[in-house]
């Protein structure tokens, strides 16, 4: 078994020669994510200030209907050296083009230490370290600073600043109500007077530490990327005062800040809550696959670590999975911006959790899912501070087949397939009759069709007020390539638990559906599938899009195998980037070269050629399927990632990126399934 790294020696690091080099630019596109496990996250750029109304030291998850709320948005931070030299670090930027970087052309490198962030500054012959680390599954930001070169006493001058808000919430929404401080020894506790809102807890942990009270407002911050998309931009800040401590080589100084009761936040102090999670991202190494235990893979592991998530918030859920001896995990499909999804969840769950060796958090989710199954649907997605799902998708419930079979085939857990195959015959029976959304097999050919006015059911799901970008209502290329595969996975369990009479019937299902799969679909003039057929309106949508790959790549592939490489050879010539595949064909009327402006416009280009990382996964399938013998060859697709890792949240994998070069990454800048994709792939193409 090979070695894993271990977190100290997995080093990402980003050298940083000053502004006078090229501007500030690098250090405030450039962003950090620290994840609780809980779905609460710290995160902001490399530069300090904050860009976005989701940047800040702690957004905590809370229970339903809180959700997640921004509780402590901001720290200004000034050292004192022996001399009496000051240097402020961090940063912010304020309405009428005032941007201050303050320490910028001090700083010597950022870097992700075991996935963790690190900064070091360099003042004078003195060299300080700043660390951000949460807690796992708790609520609790512990920010550190250590001298790491230099003599004497240096003084920290810490000042914390909040806005509490859900934490995507407009940045301009007011203060509702007075902030209140209250203080007893080293303790102090910020609230804003709602009954229903947590307080902020703080403690400085330094020699001398000392807080001095002296309230006042931070008027008009701007957030430069809400801006770009068209969302409110400006809003305030509030400070009750500043901390201050004496920092040295021999002593460090951390500021605690947490939503956790005060005896949950003084069981660890900020020494032992390092090397606990040190030790807990040390044991996730040891415990992925061994191609992912070092390097590229190993960080990746990590980075996947990010999305698993006990979701805090569902506590009705929590109590009774564990009256059944069972325990409730969910998948956080991006940050900042997403809750759980049932589709992400299912497509990312072999990345994140069968490549990575949790295979016991993988069957946890797979339960938590079946038991929301309703009229033969999974939910589509959990609102934030919700307890009750939506259910508007028509493929999220197939993934869930095709995820549960990799998990079979990881684990051979008889027992998890032997609780959820009553509930996948209760999801055919709906899907054969007719469930919610016009989600029916047609009785005419086996093929599945699905649309409903208003509703966005596959994974091309945006919408904008009433207009629903691609509908794409009829009989989907992927929907009936995912129904296909569900019914050959249904009919092998169930031969498997010795129902013949219904196997042989769901057998039946999906053989009709494959032969109307393979006259329907074959769209001659392109030599690849069609998008739809029997589409609203009338007649068949040739678009090129990628959904025609997973007639391959799944378990059960649905097309002809004649017609693999002629598919493969489209997709791979027209759609193929370093970063995933495009949407939607270049020359395409509606194809939109680049992701940007406000919500309409972005949305307009969502699945209109923008590129999905995700995507590389079932190419990678396909492309094996065809290549069997060129396992190089599949694992070079994953190339552009490597250098991706040093773009956007370094370390981590963007939503999406532009269809053209230079491929600029956009939406959220940690997706689960562009993770679990890679590190699924790496894992299986590795020699």
């Amino acid at each position: 078994m090979p070695d894993a790294a271990t977190p100290e020696e997995l080093v990402r690091t980003m050298h940083w020669q000053g502004t006078h080099a090229g501007g500030p630019e690098p250090l405030l596109e450039r962003e950090w994510l620290v994840t609780n496990g809980l779905g609460g996250y710290a995160s902001g750029t490399i530069s300090g200030a904050a860009t976005r109304r989701y940047h800040g030291l702690l957004v905590a998850a809370l229970p339903a209907p809180l959700g997640r709320w921004m509780m402590f948005n901001h720290l200004s931070e000034l050292i004192r050296l022996p001399d009496g030299t000051t240097l402020q670090i961090g940063g912010e930027e304020r309405a009428g083009g005032i941007l201050e970087l303050y320490g910028a052309d001090h700083l010597a490198e950022f870097r992700l230490e075991g996935g963790l962030p690190v900064w070091l500054y360099r003042l004078d012959g003195y060299a300080f370290e700043k660390r951000i680390l949460l807690l796992h599954e708790q609520n609790t930001a512990y920010v550190n600073y250590r001298l790491v070169h230099g003599d004497g006493v240096v003084r920290l001058k810490l000042r914390p600043a909040v806005h509490f808000r859900q934490h995507d919430a407009p940045v301009s929404e007011t203060f509702r109500r007075s902030y209140r401080l209250t203080a007893e020894d080293d303790r102090y506790e910020l609230t804003n007077g709602d009954p229903h809102a947590p307080a902020l807890r703080m403690r400085l942990c330094g020699p001398r530490p000392v807080f001095t009270i002296d309230g006042r407002r931070l008027p008009e911050v701007l957030y430069r990327v809400e801006e770009s998309r068209g969302y409110d931009f400006r809003g305030d800040l509030w400070g009750p005062g500043y901390f201050r401590a004496d920092l040295s080589r021999d002593h460090d100084v951390t500021l605690i800040a947490s939503t956790e009761s005060w005896d949950v936040l003084r069981a660890l102090g900020p020494a032992e809550a390092r090397g606990a999670e040190l030790e807990r991202r040390r044991r996730l190494l040891q415990a992925a696959a061994p191609a992912a235990r070092a390097g590229f893979g190993a960080e990746l592991v990590l980075a996947a670590d990010q999305f698993l998530i006990r979701p805090a918030g569902r506590v009705e859920e929590e109590a009774r999975a564990r009256a059944a001896g069972d325990e409730v995990r969910t998948v956080v499909a991006g940050y900042h911006w997403f809750t759980d999804w049932g589709r992400d969840t299912m497509i990312s769950l072999p990345g994140l959790t069968l490549a990575t060796g949790r295979h016991a958090e993988a069957g946890y989710i797979l339960r938590t899912f079946a038991h929301h199954v309703r009229d033969g649907l999974i939910p589509n997605l959990f609102p934030e501070g919700q307890n009750e799902g939506l259910y508007h998708t028509a493929d999220a419930t197939l993934w869930f087949f095709e995820a549960t079979a990799r998990y079979l085939k990881a684990t051979e857990d008889r027992e998890t397939l032997r609780r959820l195959l009553p509930k996948f015959l209760d999801i055919v029976g709906p899907h054969l009759q007719g469930t919610h959304f016009g989600i029916r097999v047609d009785p005419a050919d086996g093929l599945l069709r699905q649309g409903a006015e208003g509703y966005q059911l596959t994974w091309m799901d945006a919408k904008v007020g009433d207009w629903v970008v691609t509908p794409r209502r009829g009989k989907a290329v992927e929907i009936n390539a995912l129904w296909y595969n569900a019914l050959c996975h249904l009919e092998s369990w169930l031969r498997a638990a010795g129902d013949e009479t219904r196997a042989r019937e769901v057998a039946g299902h999906a053989e009709r559906a494959r032969d109307s799969f393979n006259r329907r679909f074959w769209y001659a003039p392109g030599g690849y599938l069609y998008d739809v057929v029997d589409a609203e309106g009338g007649g068949d949508d040739p678009s090129c899009r990628p959904n025609q790959v997973f007639a391959i790549s799944l378990t059960h592939p649905v097309l002809d195998r004649a017609r693999w490489q002629p598919v493969l050879q489209v997709v791979t010539e027209r759609l193929l980037t370093p970063v995933g595949l495009r949407s939607l064909a270049p020359g395409s009327p509606d194809y939109k070269a680049k992701y940007y402006g406000d919500l309409r416009s972005r949305d307009a280009a969502y699945h209109q050629g923008t590129v999905w990382a995700w995507l590389i996964g079932p190419l990678i399938d396909a492309y094996r399927k065809v290549h069997p013998e060129n396992r190089a060859g599949a694992r070079h697709l994953l190339d552009g990632f490597a250098h991706h890792l040093d773009e956007a949240c370094l370390g981590s994998i963007s939503e999406i990126f532009d269809a053209d070069e230079p491929f600029t990454p956009r939406g959220c800048v940690a997706q689960a399934w562009s993770v679990a994709e890679v590190l699924r792939c790496w894992v299986e193409t590795a020699e």
